[in-house]
């Protein structure tokens, strides 16, 4: 079989160890996953009743560009129809933008070192070169540096606000300043999957900026906060133009029914996302306090999940702890091998992982 010479060396994505692979190769009955940023509440009891209803629906297709859901974000958000797009998952927006903005093996994409890896996974496939800007040693965006390795075939910047797998945030403030001072032929990206759980999202979030920039987008899941990170539906704001072209090459039915009527109904479910919001914040202090005092250095984030350099091998925390039924995530594949991320889970699950980690401490 003959494959493109440049797909030879590819390595997969590399998403978090499953419960059930836990259960088998330790022997487990129960094991809890605090590894992939999940909504540690479980799906909405609204969004369980919608899948139940539409169920029957399955052999349908749905309707073309999800107008419905897109109504809907327009109602909550005050974002015009035009500029709102659906994808399967904000996974297929950041591919298609790739598409529809880059020439292959001519531009580039610029974004930080380390970030979400689906950016230079993405723009790697389709041969756009990345150009990897270091992140400062307290994880910080260093913007200036960025601004440098810009070139004439730079075409597209990513920026993840909050950012993975650290939880740096920055308010929109800093970001928009930064977009001021690239050349309008660059497009910025920032990946807001994880803003809903700042303290104050409306001082975070560039959502409204679009409308006043040509190079400006904001990506949003419905994976996080909204619980349905199996489903797989995320939305864009992209200028008007962008949004056009974005839709004329976008697979006709990539959203599925479910997804869409799930997306829906949860946007209307403000009790579920209130619930989840105070769950999130009130464990991320817990478990920062908690992780601070077992000696762990530990990263300040805005996001579902911290990062943390514990007080002796990362990798053997990491084993140790999944021998107690507890999966975080190691962050190996994010050149960060004396890092550790934990995504916040329900008060008993973040008591479990702590009184967990103590036990591997106390070994050592």
């Amino acid at each position: 079989m003959q494959l493109r010479d440049d797909i030879l060396d590819f390595s997969p994505y590399s998403p978090g160890l499953s419960i059930d692979e836990i259960k088998e190769k330790y022997n487990l009955t129960n094991v809890i996953k605090m590894a992939s940023n999940e909504n540690p509440l479980g799906i909405s009891p609204i969004v369980e009743e919608v899948l139940k209803k539409y169920a029957s629906f399955g052999f349908r297709y749905p309707r073309s560009g999800n107008l419905e859901l897109v109504k809907k974000i327009f109602k909550k958000f005050h974002i015009p129809e035009k500029n709102i797009v659906i994808g399967n998952g904000s996974d297929e927006i950041i591919d298609i933008l790739i598409r529809i903005i880059c020439t292959s093996y001519r531009d580039n994409v610029v974004v930080f070192d380390p970030s979400f890896s689906i950016y230079r996974i993405q723009a790697k496939f389709h041969g756009i070169e990345v150009k990897f800007v270091p992140l400062n040693n307290d994880f910080s965006f260093n913007f200036e540096q960025m601004l440098e390795l810009i070139d004439s075939h730079t075409k597209m910047i990513f920026i993840t606000n909050p950012d993975n797998p650290s939880g740096y945030t920055v308010l929109s403030e800093e970001i928009i300043n930064f977009v001021d001072l690239v050349p309008s032929s660059v497009i910025v990206i920032v990946d807001e999957a994880y803003v809903e759980f700042c303290d104050d999202p409306e001082q975070v979030t560039c959502i409204k900026e679009v409308l006043k920039r040509d190079n400006l987008c904001v990506l949003r899941t419905f994976s996080k906060i909204y619980g349905l990170a199996g489903l797989r539906v995320g939305y864009g704001i992209l200028p008007e133009l962008l949004a056009d072209y974005f839709y004329r090459v976008r697979l006709p039915f990539s959203v599925n029914i479910l997804a869409e009527r799930a997306a829906i109904s949860v946007l209307d479910d403000e009790n579920y996302v209130e619930l989840t919001r105070n769950t999130i914040i009130c464990g991320r202090r817990y478990l920062t306090d908690r992780l601070t005092s077992l000696g762990c250095y530990v990263y300040p984030s805005q996001a579902n999940f911290i990062m943390f350099k514990p007080p002796m091998d990362a990798n053997k925390v990491f084993e140790g702890l999944l021998k107690q039924g507890v999966i975080i995530r190691p962050l190996k594949s994010y050149g960060l091998k004396d890092y550790l991320r934990v995504s916040i889970g329900r008060e008993d699950e973040n008591r479990i992982f702590i009184s967990a980690l103590k036990k591997v401490l106390r070994e050592e």
